[in-house]
C-alpha cells in the first residue's frame, strides 16, 4: 500500500467520526431548546420580551383587543428598570410561558403599601372597588410601564402638569363632572385664575399649591371626613405646609373675636378664602353687608359726636377691590348680637389686620412714625387707598395708578403744603423739580406708565429718609432700587470701580444720587447733564479734573460745548474699569474704538494722546516740559527785547514829534507817494480781519475759564461756530500768504530786474548788512552817541515784523493743522506730538497776539510822531515831505534815479480817509481790548 492510498482510508474514517459527532451535538442542542421553551420560568424580564418586544403583538382584555407591546426604552427609562415584571404582574408567579390572555391590573400596593392603603380608603379608590368605569387607578395617573420621577419633566403627575391630569375628569364639561354629584364647579377654571392658579401657569413657580398639595396624592377624602385633608379641623394645618405663621398674620380677627361662634378659635382658612379660588374671602357670621347699607346708604347719617357724614356711596363700593368684603372684615369690634351692631366700634380701621406686612414697612416709615406721634397731618391707609371705593393701581382712576401718584403725593409735599413745610429745611420744590426732570416727563408727557415715579423709588409704604439704613434711597440701597428698572445699568455698575463688591474702600464711593440728583433725573444725553458730570467726577477726581480743563475738550466743555468729550465718554458710564482690564473701554483692545466714537478714523497713533497730561511733570512728561518751557523762554525773550526797543526809542519818539508837528506847520506841498500796491492793501486789510478773529475766537479757548470767554462764545453761537469761524480766518490767512508769495514772484523782473536784486538789492526785505548798520546806530541814537541813522524802504523792526508773520504761519499754521486733523497726522507720528502741537500753538499764537497788538501797534501807531493812527497801509500813500522825514535813504535813491515823481498819486478824498480812520480804529481798538482781556485772565487765574 503506498503513502497515497493510506491517507485516502484515514481520510475516511475521520469523516466519518466527524459526521456522528455533529450529529450528537445538533440532537442534544434541540433537545435542550426545546424544554426550555416548554417549562421555563419568566425569571427575567428578556423573557417576557421575547414576545412583547413584538409591536404587532395583540391580547385580550376584558373582552377588549389591546395591544401587548412593551417599548422596553420607556422601562428602562423608568423608576422601576431594576423591578422584574412579575414583582407588579403577581399573578403570573410560576406561571408557565406562555401566558393566558386576560390577565389581573399590576400590583402596585405590593411595593407601595401606605399609597395603597390611603387610596383604598379614598374617593377613587371606593368608587374603584364599586367597579365605577370613571374611577382612575394607578396607571390611570402614572402610566404603566413609564414610570418616571414626580419631579421630571414627562411625568404626568410633575407638578406643572397635575391640574391638567386632575382636570381631565374634573373640568367642566368632563365626564366625572357631568355624571357625578361634585359641590364644587367650574373646578380647573376657578384654579387658573387663583393666585395658586396663577403662580403655576403665570409664573412657573412649581413650589406653589396644586390639587395634590391641599387633597394629598392618594388619601383623597370629602371635607366632612375627619380623615380629610380638607376637613375643617385639619385645613390649617394643611395650609401650613406652606403659609407659615397663620397665628401672627391672623391674630387681629382672633383677639376681635370677629366669629363669635368658633370664639377663641382659628377660623378655617376657606371661611375667608374660597376653595379652588382663593381670592374671593367671605365670611359666614350671619350678619350681611345689606344689613349695614340699611342705615350708611342714608346720605343724611352723621356720627353723634362729631357730626362727620357716614355716608357710604355704594356705586363706590362696588367697584372696589372689597367689594365682596362683609363690612365686618374691616369694622371687626362690630357685634351682631346687639340691635345696633356698630354701636361696640371705638376704634378706626385697622387695615394691617389683613395687610399685615404691609402695616409693618408702614410703621417702619415716616409716615408711620409720624402717625403714631399723633401728628393729625400724618398720612395714613385713607389717605391713599380712599375709605371705601380702594381701587386697584392698575386701574387709571386709582390715587395710585402709575400716572397719578406725583399728584397723590403733591398733595403734602408740594411747596407750601403740611409735608413741604416740614422739610423745607432739608429739601426744597420736589415736585417742581420732579415734574421736569426725565422720569417726570415720561410720566406726564409721554403717559408712561413704566417710568419711575415717587413709590418705585421710595417704595409704597416703607418711605423713610434717605439716611435712614433700611431706606430704599439709602446709599446701600439705592443701586438697587435703581436696578429695579435699570437692571442692566446696574449690572454693569456692579463690576466698575464705583461699586462697594469691587472697591473694599473706606471712603465714600458714588452711588446713583451722586451723578442722577434724586428728583431732578436730568437726560443724560442733554447738554445740562453731560456738562454738569465734570463737577460730579471732580469732586472726587480733583487733580486729573484740573488736568482735563487744559485739554481742548476741557476747554470747549467750559465754553458750554456738549459734544466734546467728558470723563464718561471715554471711561464709560457706569462700568468704569482700570485701563489694565481687558474691558476697560481704555484697554489696548478697546481704545482705538472708543476714540472711533467722535473721530471715526481714529488709529493706534491717535490713541498715544496724553489725555491727562500735564507740562509741569518733568519726569512723566519730559518731552511737554521742555516744550512748555521751551516756548515760555521764547515768548518772554522776544517780549523783553522788544519792549525794551520800544522803551529806548520813547524818548527820542517824543522829540522827533515836535519837529514833524513843525514841519507840517510849514504847509506841504500836496504831493502824496505811493508807499503800498492796491494789492498789498487788501492783503493787509484782509490779514488784519483774519488775525483779529484768530486771536480772538482763540484766546476764548485758551482762557476759556474767564467769563468774557463763556459770554463771547455764547455770542457768537457756541463753541462749534466759533471754531468754524476760527477755521476760516485760517484757510483765508494762508490763502493770503500764498498770494502775497506768488504777488513777489510775478513781480520780481518789473520791480527788481533778477533774483540778485529782489533777495540781496537795498530794497530787499531779506535782513542785510545796512539792517545791521542801522541797528547799531538807532542804539547809538537812543543812547546820544549818534545821529539817527538814514532809513531805507524797509526798517529792521518792518523786517522783523514782516518775517514774524512767515514765522507764525509755518509755526502756528502747521500746529493748527494738527489739532484741526490729528487723526490724519497720527498715522505717522505719535499722538504724544498732538499734546507738543497744543502748547506751541497756544504760546505762538499768544506770542504773536501780544506782539502785534504791543510792540507792532506801537511801531506803527503809537509812536508819537505817528499818534494816533499812521493810515499809510490803508490809503497806500503819505506825504512826500513825511516820506523824507521818515526815509531819508529812499527819498534821496529815488531823486538821484529820476523815479521819485512815478510814484506820485492824487491825495485821498474825505470820505477814504474817514473809512480808512474808521476801519483802523475799529481794528486798533479790538486789538487793545484783546490785550487787555489776555492780562485780566492771566492775572485773574493766577491771584
Amino acid at each position: 500500500m503506498n503513502i497515497i492510498s493510506h491517507f485516502k482510508d484515514r481520510g475516511k474514517a475521520v469523516t466519518i467520526t466527524y459526521s456522528v459527532v455533529f450529529a450528537l451535538i445538533a440532537y442534544l442542542t434541540f433537545t435542550t431548546l426545546n424544554s426550555a421553551v416548554q417549562v421555563s420560568m419568566p425569571e427575567e424580564n428578556d423573557d417576557c420580551m421575547v414576545c412583547h418586544d413584538d409591536k404587532d403583538l395583540k391580547g385580550t382584555r376584558k373582552g377588549k383587543n389591546i395591544s401587548m407591546y412593551v417599548n422596553p426604552n420607556h422601562i428602562l427609562g423608568s423608576v422601576h428598570a431594576e423591578a422584574k415584571c412579575v414583582d407588579c404582574h403577581t399573578d403570573l408567579a410560576g406561571v408557565d410561558l406562555p401566558h393566558e390572555d386576560d390577565l389581573k391590573t399590576a400590583t402596585c400596593g405590593k411595593c407601595h403599601n401606605k399609597q395603597q392603603k390611603d387610596f383604598d380608603i379614598s374617593f377613587h379608590g371606593v368608587a374603584l372597588k364599586k367597579g365605577d368605569p370613571l374611577a382612575p387607578n394607578c396607571q390611570y395617573c402614572h402610566g404603566n410601564h413609564q414610570i418616571v420621577d414626580a419631579q421630571h419633566e414627562k411625568s404626568p403627575v410633575q407638578p406643572l402638569k397635575i391640574p391638567f391630569m386632575c382636570g381631565k375628569c374634573h373640568q367642566e364639561g368632563a365626564p366625572v363632572q357631568m355624571s357625578r354629584n361634585i359641590p364644587q364647579s367650574h373646578i380647573l377654571e376657578n384654579y387658573s385664575e387663583s393666585i395658586h392658579g396663577e403662580g403655576l401657569f403665570k409664573r412657573g413657580l412649581v413650589v406653589t399649591a396644586t390639587c395634590v398639595s391641599c387633597h394629598t396624592a392618594h388619601a383623597i377624602l370629602p371635607h366632612t371626613d375627619k380623615r380629610s385633608s380638607i376637613a375643617r379641623n385639619n385645613i390649617a394645618a394643611t395650609c401650613s405646609q406652606c403659609h407659615a405663621r397663620i397665628e401672627d398674620v391672623h391674630k387681629k380677627i382672633i383677639d376681635g373675636e370677629l366669629w363669635e361662634k368658633e370664639a377663641h378659635s382659628l377660623p378655617a382658612c376657606v371661611d375667608c378664602h374660597q376653595p379652588h379660588k382663593v381670592r374671593k374671602s367671605f365670611y359666614d357670621v350671619g350678619m350681611a353687608k345689606k344689613e349695614c347699607l340699611n342705615c350708611h346708604q342714608d346720605k343724611n347719617i352723621k356720627a353723634s359726636n362729631d357730626g362727620r357724614s357716614l355716608h357710604v356711596d355704594v356705586s363706590k363700593l362696588d367697584h372696589s377691590v372689597h367689594s365682596d368684603l362683609a363690612c365686618s372684615k374691616c369694622h371687626i369690634e362690630v357685634r351682631p348680637s346687639k340691635i345696633r351692631s356698630c354701636e361696640t366700634i371705638t376704634t378706626k380701621v385697622n387695615c394691617g389686620s389683613c395687610h399685615d406686612k404691609v402695616n409693618n414697612n408702614y410703621m417702619q416709615s415716616s409716615h408711620g412714625k409720624l402717625f403714631l406721634t399723633g401728628e393729625k397731618d400724618a398720612p395714613t391707609c385713607v389717605t391713599c387707598h380712599n375709605d371705601h371705593e380702594v381701587l386697584p393701581k392698575i386701574n387709571p382712576m386709582s390715587k395710585t395708578f402709575a400716572i397719578n401718584i406725583p399728584d397723590l403725593c403733591s398733595e403734602c409735599h408740594q411747596d407750601g403744603h403740611q409735608a413741604a413745610v416740614r422739610m423745607e429745611d432739608k429739601v426744597q420744590h420736589l415736585t417742581e423739580t420732579y415734574t421736569e426732570s426725565i422720569h417726570g416727563q415720561g410720566l406726564k408727557s409721554g403717559r408712561l406708565k413704566v417710568t419711575a415715579n415717587c413709590s418705585d423709588c421710595h417704595s409704597a409704604h416703607m418711605e423713610a429718609n434717605h439716611e435712614n439704613p433700611v431706606s430704599s434711597t439709602h446709599k446701600d440701597n439705592i443701586s438697587n432700587t435703581c436696578g429695579k428698572c435699570h437692571w442692566g445699568i446696574q449690572t454693569q455698575f456692579d463690576k466698575s470701580i464705583h461699586s462697594p463688591m469691587v472697591s473694599k474702600s473706606n471712603d465714600e464711593l458714588p452711588n446713583c444720587n451722586t451723578c442722577h440728583v434724586a428728583h431732578s433725573v436730568v437726560d443724560p444725553s442733554k447738554d445740562e447733564f453731560r456738562l454738569s458730570m465734570l463737577n460730579t467726577c471732580g469732586k472726587c477726581h480733583e487733580k486729573i479734573t484740573h488736568l482735563y480743563f487744559d485739554t481742548y475738550h476741557g476747554k470747549a466743555s467750559l465754553l458750554g460745548s456738549g459734544k466734546a468729550a467728558k470723563c464718561q465718554d471715554c471711561h464709560s458710564a457706569h462700568m468704569i474699569l482700570p485701563t489694565s482690564h481687558a474691558n476697560s473701554t481704555l484697554s489696548r483692545d478697546n481704545i482705538v474704538e472708543t476714540c472711533a466714537k467722535c473721530h471715526p478714523a481714529a488709529n493706534k497713533g491717535f490713541t498715544r494722546y496724553l489725555t491727562h497730561a500735564t507740562h509741569h511733570d518733568p519726569e512723566k512728561y519730559p518731552l511737554l516740559f521742555i516744550t512748555f518751557w521751551g516756548m515760555t523762554i521764547l515768548l518772554l525773550g522776544t517780549f523783553l527785547v522788544s519792549w525794551l526797543h520800544t522803551l529806548l526809542w520813547l524818548p527820542k519818539s517824543l522829540k522827533m514829534r515836535k519837529e514833524i508837528m513843525a514841519l507840517k506847520a510849514a504847509g506841504h506841498s500836496g504831493k502824496r507817494v505811493r508807499r503800498f500796491t492796491p494789492l498789498n492793501r487788501i492783503l493787509h486789510v484782509t490779514m488784519i480781519l483774519c488775525f483779529l478773529t484768530l486771536a480772538a475766537t482763540g484766546m476764548m479757548l485758551k482762557f476759556s475759564y474767564a467769563w468774557w470767554a463763556q459770554f463771547s462764545v455764547k455770542m457768537i453761537g457756541g463753541v462749534e461756530v466759533t471754531g468754524f469761524f476760527h477755521r476760516f480766518a485760517a484757510i483765508v490767512l494762508f490763502g493770503v500768504f500764498f498770494t502775497h508769495i506768488f504777488d513777489l514772484i510775478f513781480n520780481k523782473r518789473k520791480e527788481f530786474g533778477s533774483w540778485k536784486e529782489m533777495l540781496l538789492g537795498p530794497d530787499s526785505l531779506l535782513p542785510n548788512k545796512k539792517d545791521w548798520e542801522d541797528l547799531v546806530g538807532s542804539m547809538k541814537w537812543f543812547f546820544n552817541k549818534g545821529p539817527r541813522p538814514q532809513y531805507g524802504r524797509w526798517t529792521y523792526w518792518e523786517k522783523f515784523d514782516y518775517f514774524a508773520v512767515f514765522w507764525g504761519i509755518f509755526v502756528i499754521g502747521s500746529t493748527g493743522l494738527m489739532l484741526w486733523i490729528p487723526e490724519f497726522f497720527t498715522k505717522f507720528m505719535s499722538g504724544q506730538l498732538i499734546n507738543v502741537a497744543t502748547i506751541i500753538h497756544s504760546d505762538e499764537a499768544l506770542l504773536a497776539a501780544g506782539f502785534i497788538f504791543t510792540i507792532h501797534f506801537f511801531n506803527t501807531h503809537f509812536r508819537p510822531e505817528k499818534f494816533p493812527m499812521d493810515t499809510v497801509i490803508f490809503s497806500g500813500s503819505y506825504d512826500v515831505e513825511e516820506f523824507k522825514f521818515d526815509r531819508p535813504a529812499e527819498y534821496e535813491k529815488l531823486v538821484e534815479e529820476g523815479k521819485l515823481e512815478e510814484l506820485f498819486v492824487d491825495e485821498p478824498t474825505p470820505t477814504q480817509k474817514r473809512v480808512h480812520s474808521i476801519f483802523g480804529w475799529a481794528a486798533l481798538l479790538t486789538g487793545l481790548l484783546i490785550v487787555f482781556l489776555i492780562i485780566y485772565s492771566i492775572i485773574s487765574i493766577n491771584f
